[in-house]
């Protein structure tokens, strides 16, 4: 079965439901600010049930929430995981490069997010939950709306607060940010941030053209920031300053002349270790492949540009000084750099971020995609989470 669908967007069916475990549904939600939103769920049939929302991050889908999904519903949930804006089946939004960055913007993924909980017929969720970039997003829909996101559970990437006023006159991306890119590309061994390299023209093609192609190199991104590479041992770095930072494997700092199908092409997976990676085999890897060679990478990679261009940080800055109130908690697997990415915000999670951040744990066996590679683990402890939260 070709898991790869060859019709235009506006007339895509909805995830074959073979390619999905059972007790998940695929289906279109219109008129979601705009959107034309695919999602899956879970727990269905029971649309009383208290919801959780599920978001994912780069270069992921709705589908990275399929083994953890049945088993929340299992425990009494009706759980829903978008396609978020630009990626996968979700039509509605703006194609290329030179698209308007304003609709990738956080304020307006935040709409998505009240969208769908609208269109579903919800006032509130009991939780979003977000990992990778829809980590930041899960934080801020908590931060904005915490009416309607009554507990946030974010993963894989801290959130150390919304940005801080500048001093008087300065609208711009920090002054230290720019400075240690400069000293990151000055560096006896010239590196470059991988953030930025994704706001590049050339990032796109990059990915989609790479030597051993589409499949092979999303085989190479994922194993690269997964436990299965034992060389991940995360620690604290010091500051943002280009000696600290380039510490990070070359999947976040990257030689100043590789793409990222070279950057994590060094970590290539054997044979042996492609057959033994329980939670990513072949078949579920090639969902992945598929999608973003008919989506392609650039609407992801919008929502990078919009933070290194620096043009929504004054919009941002609206909610400076202000924590998140709601219950939270942060997961993230033990060996993940993503901890780390940013000096100094996983330490300041608890300080500016949230004021009720009830936990904070970091699961064995994990690396960056910690709901695929440890599902159970994660459903252990967001059910732990969600039933404090309430109290």
């Amino acid at each position: 079965m070709n898991p790869i669908s060859t019709e235009p967007d506006g007339m895509l069916p909805p995830l074959d439901a073979a390619l999905l475990p059972p007790g998940i549904r695929a289906r279109f939600i219109d008129g979601v600010n705009g959107l034309r939103m695919h999602v899956l769920e879970a727990g269905h049939d029971r649309p009383d049930a208290p919801m959780l929302l599920l978001l994912h991050g780069f270069p992921e889908l709705a589908y990275s929430w399929r083994a953890v999904m049945p088993a929340l519903a299992d425990a009494g949930w009706h759980v829903v995981a978008p396609d978020q804006r630009g990626y996968g089946r979700t039509t509605g939004w703006t194609r290329g490069y030179d698209a308007d960055l304003a609709e990738f913007r956080m304020a307006n993924l935040v709409r998505d997010a009240l969208g769908l909980v609208a269109a579903l017929g919800r006032r509130h969720v009991d939780a979003v939950i977000g990992h990778d970039f829809g980590s930041p997003v899960a934080a801020w829909c908590a931060l904005m709306r915490p009416d309607v996101f009554r507990a946030v559970v974010t993963m894989s990437a801290p959130f150390g607060g919304p940005p801080t006023l500048p001093p008087l006159g300065g609208e711009r991306a920090p002054r230290d940010a720019s400075l240690a890119l400069a000293a990151l590309a000055a560096l006896p061994r010239p590196r470059k941030h991988y953030q930025w390299y994704y706001s590049t023209p050339a990032a796109e093609a990059d990915m989609l053209g790479a030597p051993h192609g589409l499949q092979a190199f999303l085989r190479d991104y994922y194993h690269a920031k997964s436990a299965d590479l034992a060389s991940n041992r995360p620690h604290p770095l010091r500051a943002w300053e280009a000696e600290e930072l380039a510490k990070l494997p070359t999947y976040y700092v990257m030689d100043l002349d590789a793409d990222m199908p070279a950057s994590v092409a060094a970590d290539r997976p054997s044979a042996a270790e492609v057959a033994a990676c329980r939670w990513l085999p072949d078949e579920a890897l090639a969902v992945y492949a598929g999608e973003y060679a008919r989506a392609g990478f650039q609407g992801g990679l919008q929502w990078y540009r919009c933070g290194t261009s620096g043009r929504f940080l004054a919009e941002q800055q609206t909610w400076a000084g202000r924590r998140i109130d709601v219950p939270a908690m942060f997961v993230a697997g033990a060996s993940d750099w993503g901890i780390h990415q940013k000096p100094g915000e996983f330490e300041s999670m608890g300080t500016r971020g949230f004021s009720r951040l009830l936990a904070c744990e970091l699961v064995e066996g994990a690396g960056h995609w910690v709901q695929q590679e440890q599902p159970e683990a994660v459903v252990r402890l967001l059910l732990g989470f969600l039933r404090d939260a309430r109290r």
